[in-house]
């Protein structure tokens, strides 16, 4: 029988939104807890927890950032200014950490409340660090991606997904694919999340990948070189060339992020649900930035009935 996998974003997509929806979903956390351990990244851990959202026991995937690599992606007054902290206050969200794509990461090279048991899993070398940050090209992070534990076709997937990501970072900036770099300090909890989902994924098994209507989001948000629109420039790319379909939505924030948006973009197969399906399995995914919605990534696993 056919399955099929279905991401139904009606509060967006981000990065550890998706991991922790597939994880929830029956991933093989073993598979990606060994891809974890083979990257030679340093500066992170992972936890894979449960949370409570809108009332709702869901999966939450957490890269965990050393001082030497955190950024302000968890960061509501940074990203969105005073006025997103008396909005989250406002909706008892205060607590509610953040989605998990940044837009610290993609530059040119010339530039200068918890659930549940903490199945934690500390990085061997997230601890030691030089202080000294490097810069990570395409070409670096597939030499990453095929050092890593990982089957053949999550590597295809995440090799996508970083793709989508650099030709967008490189269109947003304007320059030549091969000057691309990602700094690491902005690209740590990208990696992590892209090969999480990757392995995730795989190891479902499923026959094909259906990605619900994306949310447009509205307003602005803060990344490493100012304040840019939403949904960010390199979101919109990344849709356009992939052909996403996008929603209007009048939640002022950043639903969908560009890690979201590479995700759905390299694992969509089909744009539309069978008119008729079974659901065997569901998945749901904490997301973590303070807005008016569920904030829930719901992952389920259909067999379509003729």
């Amino acid at each position: 029988m056919t399955q099929l996998l279905y991401l139904e974003c009606t509060s967006g997509i981000s990065g550890d939104m998706a991991a922790a929806a597939l994880l929830d979903l029956g991933a093989d956390e073993a598979a990606v807890r060994r891809a974890m351990e083979s990257l030679p990244v340093e500066g992170f851990s992972i936890e894979v927890t449960r949370v409570v959202k809108s009332g709702l026991d869901v999966c939450d995937f957490n890269v965990v950032l050393d001082d030497a690599h955190d950024n302000h992606d968890h960061d509501m007054a940074y990203l969105h200014g005073a006025a997103a902290d008396a909005c989250a206050e406002e909706h008892g969200h205060g607590h509610d950490r953040v989605h998990g794509s940044n837009h610290e990461h993609g530059h040119r090279h010339d530039h200068g409340h918890d659930h549940g048991h903490d199945h934690g899993h500390d990085h061997g070398r997230a601890g030691h660090h030089s202080g000294v940050h490097h810069h990570r090209g395409p070409a670096d992070i597939e030499a990453l991606i095929d050092g890593a534990d990982m089957t053949p076709g999550a590597k295809a997937l995440a090799r996508s997904m970083f793709g989508y990501v650099a030709r967008a970072e490189a269109r947003a900036h304007g320059v030549p694919l091969s000057e691309v770099h990602f700094h690491e300090v902005g690209a740590v909890d990208s990696i992590a999340d892209i090969v999480a989902i990757a392995v995730a994924a795989d190891s479902l098994g499923v026959d094909g990948v259906v990605v619900g209507d994306l949310p447009c989001g509205r307003g602005t948000v803060r990344c490493q070189h100012g304040v840019i629109p939403v949904p960010a420039p390199a979101t919109v790319f990344i849709a356009e060339e992939a052909g996403l379909v996008l929603a209007p939505s009048e939640v002022e924030g950043e639903l969908v992020t560009p890690t979201g948006a590479a995700v759905a973009a390299a694992l969509r197969t089909q744009a539309a649900l069978p008119e008729r399906f079974t659901v065997q399995r569901i998945g749901m995914g904490a997301g973590k930035r303070a807005y008016d919605t569920p904030g829930i990534l719901r992952a389920l696993l259909i067999e379509p009935q003729e």
